[in-house]
This record gives structure tokens, sequence and C-alpha cells, in this order.
């Protein structure tokens, strides 16, 4: 029978308590959400939605064609111009997603030949811009520029090195300047994931390579995404200005991708001057990561201290997290939950955002609703 093996795959999945489900959420939720990336509060913020209304009844509906045929709009190079200034970037490109943008920077960038060294921890997007590489990657130990270094060595040749900024499952930051200097000494470019950096980390929410000065820097890229800490939806690549030419060239989830919907890109717009005008939200959505964390870990629950605004609570197993993140929404809380393959150390977890508009009196429902649901 054509597809048989998906029923096996299904039990498989079914026995190992690792069924995903989708749940559609109305409009309005009565949840307090701990489990979205809307690290600032922004992805229902007047400015932002006007911007991508705006964007709408000027733009139309969508980009209708790639980049390179109709879907370069003068709001994407606005956007482009902006993003670049703002990040201390040469240069930079929005993509349709994130996700593209980190296949884009890989695949491109790990010509035949060439070496990748990516980090046991990167996200899915990244470790699938190598599996699309024509490079040769090979994958190192978490957060560990000696391991890197080793790898470099050996190699001789072209050669980058791939990693998140901020890892999405324990919220724990890559250590960048030192993973730049090992690059330095062989060679090699950094291409580096700022997805849950941008809008938190660094100078009014630069991002984590402006905060360890590698901001402009020409061996440096920096992907994000527009979907988190400006709440809108998209990506881009920053860098220096012959990367993003290269990229136009022979990127080919650019090159033959629809560009990003005019709507998206004016509310990312919008919400990156917002953030302009605004600093402090991005210290704010710190102290909120770091105040959740000191009242988890104080009801001795197993968190993983943030360096951004994504805060780790550890679960028993993949089923235990599941009942407890469902018991949690029984409650009125929403949070997230990882278990493999998401996970890449198998251990599962509930995943909470800080956002810079929760109010002290939600951290302690959220605090006392978790503590009550625990497994």
């Amino acid at each position: 029978m054509a597809f048989g093996w998906i029923d096996e795959r299904a039990e498989a999945r079914r026995r190992a308590g690792l069924v995903r489900t989708l749940r559609p959420r109305p409009a309005a939720s009565p949840l307090l959400d701990l489990a979205s990336n809307d690290y600032l509060g922004l992805a229902r913020h007047p400015e932002v939605t006007e911007g991508a209304a705006r964007a709408a009844r000027v733009w139309g509906g969508g980009a209708t064609g790639s980049r390179l045929v109709t879907g370069t709009t003068e709001l994407h190079t606005e956007l482009e111009r902006e993003l670049a200034d703002f990040c201390g970037a040469e240069a930079a490109l929005v993509f349709s997603s994130g996700y593209a943008a980190n296949l884009a920077a890989v695949t491109a960038l790990a010509p035949h030949g060439s070496l990748i060294v990516s980090d046991a921890g990167n996200h899915a997007s990244l470790i699938d811009g190598c599996r699309l590489a024509r490079g040769t990657t090979q994958v190192v130990a978490h957060a560990d520029p000696e391991a890197v270094r080793k790898a470099l060595h050996a190699h001789d040749g072209p050669a980058v090195v791939v990693c998140d900024t901020v890892f999405s499952v324990d919220g724990d930051a890559a250590p960048l300047a030192r993973l730049a200097q090992v690059g330095r000494e062989h060679g090699a470019g950094l291409v580096v994931d700022d997805a849950h950096g941008l809008g938190v980390l660094g100078d009014g929410g630069r991002g984590a390579p402006h905060a360890q000065g590698l901001a402009g820097a020409d061996d440096v890229v920096v992907t994000v995404t527009l979907s988190k800490s400006l709440g809108s939806q998209g990506g881009a690549v920053l860098g220096p200005a012959r990367v993003i030419d290269h990229l136009v060239n022979a990127a080919r989830t650019f090159i033959f991708d629809t560009g990003l919907a005019p709507a998206a890109a004016g509310a990312a717009l919008a919400a990156l001057r917002l953030l302009r005008r605004e600093p402090e939200r991005a210290a704010r959505a710190r102290a909120v990561a770091g105040e959740l964390h000191a009242r988890l870990t104080a009801e001795g629950l197993a968190a993983v201290r943030p360096d951004a605004a994504v805060v780790s609570v550890r679960a028993p197993s993949p089923e235990g997290a599941v009942r407890w993140a469902a018991e949690c929404r029984a409650a009125g809380l929403a949070v997230g939950c990882f278990r493999p393959p998401s996970v890449p150390d198998g251990v599962s977890r509930l995943r909470l955002t800080a956002r810079a508009d929760l109010t002290g009196d939600q951290l302690e429902h959220a605090v006392r609703v978790i503590r009550r649901t625990r497994p």
C-alpha cells in the first residue's frame, strides 16, 4: 500500500509519547502566553498592526513574485536598509522566513570543498542548511570553541563556523567572541543565527553580535527572524555587501521563493522603528526572564539560567512534559513543550518565553501554576 510505512511511524510516535497535534487558537485567547516568541509584546501593538495594514493597502496582499522578478518593492529595500543600520551591518537581504534565510546563508557560503563546523545544539534550519550545502559538515560539541579549533585545524581549504547566538532549547548564549577568534586564526567565516538575540541582547536590542563587538565585521554573517521580537514574519541575512550580493545571485531560497508579503514587511519596519524609540523594551525582556528564573528555582524547579529571554524547565519524560503543559493550559497558562527530536540531548522540557510586557502579578501566577501542576 502506498505510504503504508506512515502508519508504522505514527504508532512508534504514539508509543514514545511524541505525537504532535495542531491547536488552532482564537484571536482573543484567555490564556496567559508564555509560549510564543513575542519577546517585546509587539505582535499586537497598534503601530505594528497599522504598519501591516497600511502596507497591504498600498502594496497589496502579496509580493506577486520572486524578489528578482516583481517581488521586491520599495518597502522591502527600506526595511533592509533600516535593519542593516540598526544592527550595524553593511547590508541586509530580506527573505520570506527565518528558515529560508538560514538555508540561504549556509548553502550559499559553503561550496564544494569547504568545511562547515556546526554546533551540536543548532536549530533545525541551520542543520538543514548544512545537509543541503555542497560542503562537508562536521558537528562539534555544544558551545565549545576548542572543538571548533580542532575541526578547523584538520581542514585545508575554505571553512565556515555555524551556530545560533542564543540556543532555542535552553536559552544559553554561544561564546561568539571566542568563536570569531578561532575562526580568524584559520581564515574561516562565522555565520550566526540571531533569531533569539535580536530585540533582546545588545544596545537597545541590536542583537548578540552587536553586543560582542562583531557587528559589521567582514568575516561575520548574521541571520535574523522578523517573527520574534519584531512581532511580524520573515527573515533576513545581514553582512558585508559582497556577501549579500552573492546571496542575491546564488541563494536558491531567495532566487526561487516569492518575496515576503508587504504586510509582514510593513509590520517589521514599524516594530523596528518602535524599538529604536523604546530601547528599554530589550532590557525589560531580559529582566523578566531573570525574574522568572529566580522564582522558578526558588520553588525547587530545575530551570536553566537564561542568557536572553528563553527560560527552560526540565521535565521527567516526554509524556510528563506533555501532561505538564496540558495541565498548565487547563489552568490558564500557555507554555511551550519541547520533546525529542526537538531537543538534541533527549531531555524534555517546558520552554517559557519572557515578554517585556509581562507584569509582576502575571509572573507570580505563572510560577504558581507551573509549581502546582509539576509531575
